[in-house]
């Protein structure tokens, strides 16, 4: 398939075909997108993609099965998700004649909404994607790359023709071709970033998961505090005392400045996930709070997140000093 960072999209509807624009099919209408194109143009990631957005998705379906798993689909007591299903010359049965004489009698059953997607790319790019992934070519395997992608050319050209969408994916990244996709569909805002905000003890290690870390170790400790040592972040008094330092305000405002832009650009660049941990020494006080906040921040903007305490149950062993340089557990 396409090379992570060869992998591009551009849009290059065909000249005859009327644009997608915004097909939302009406609701008593099942949607059946049909995803074809020549190898390395990015079928894999199409698929992916729509199944971000609530597609379920079949890759290399033999033609013969095609119509038994739509009246599957369609014939279901309650209502089906959306499907999608990639289908190329290396599908068994596969000819473009076949896969058109299909699409027409799809198209003729009232409750489904179908659509042909065809993924292209230049000749020079999907060299490159072949020769940077050290695959052969499905239509060369012992011939020049070249050789195999002018002969899928020729057998793919008639599909190209009566696709309802070509999207040319030689341009753009990962992301781009996403985000083209999710926009030439009217898929937009059915998928966002899941954001997860963790608190950890950096005592018991950092969290493999962890894409952003933050240390709030610099914080006035409440576990210093014997009325406050036994509770936890999740306290409002321990709030309020994490909250009195004359540091966190400065701190908050710049981690959530810095945060904020960072959303969109993950999600233009393909990222279905993000997860933010926020540590202090014990994982029980000043990490805690602080994850609580900034989760409730993200909810006020409208971008509500998980989150998690993964050590706020958990002993860590004694060691370390107090300030005052009287043993302590070292908690906090």
């Amino acid at each position: 398939m396409s090379s992570p960072k060869a992998l591009a999209a551009t849009e290059a509807a065909a000249p005859s075909k009327t644009p997608l624009g915004n097909p939302r099919p009406q609701a008593s209408r099942r949607r059946l997108l049909l995803v074809t194109g020549l190898a390395g143009a990015g079928r894999s990631t199409a698929l992916k993609c729509l199944e971000d957005h609530g597609f379920e998705a079949v890759d290399n379906l033999p033609l013969a099965l095609l119509p038994h798993l739509v009246s599957g689909v369609t014939a279901a007591g309650e209502a089906p998700r959306a499907l999608a299903i990639g289908i190329d010359g290396r599908t068994r049965d596969f000819t473009a004649e076949g896969l058109s004489t299909l699409l027409q009698e799809l198209k003729r059953d009232p409750a489904l909404d179908v659509r042909l997607l065809f993924l292209d790319s230049d000749d020079e790019t999907l060299r490159r994607r072949f020769t940077e992934t050290r695959r052969r070519h499905p239509f060369a395997p012992d011939r020049p790359v070249s050789d195999g992608i002018a002969q899928e050319r020729r057998l793919m050209f008639p599909l190209q023709q009566v696709a309802d969408l070509v999207i040319d994916t030689s341009d753009r990244t990962i992301g781009d071709f996403k985000a083209l996709l999710a926009h030439q569909l009217g898929l937009e805002g059915k998928s966002e970033l899941a954001i997860t905000i963790l608190s950890f003890s950096y005592r018991l290690g950092l969290p493999r998961e962890a894409d952003l870390v933050f240390d709030v170790r610099f914080l006035d400790n409440p576990h210093y505090d014997p009325a406050l040592r036994p509770l936890t972040g999740e306290d409002e008094r321990v709030g309020r005392a994490v909250e009195s330092d004359p540091a966190y305000d400065g701190f908050f405002a710049g981690m959530t400045g810095l945060l904020w832009p960072l959303l969109p650009g993950f999600e233009r660049e393909g990222k279905s996930y993000l997860t933010i941990a926020i540590g202090c020494t014990g994982g029980r006080h000043r990490s805690v709070h602080v994850a609580r906040r900034l989760a409730q921040w993200l909810e006020g903007k409208g971008r509500p997140a998980i989150l998690r305490h993964r050590d706020l149950d958990r002993g860590v062993p004694d060691s370390g000093l107090t300030r005052a340089g009287a043993p302590h557990s070292g908690r906090g």
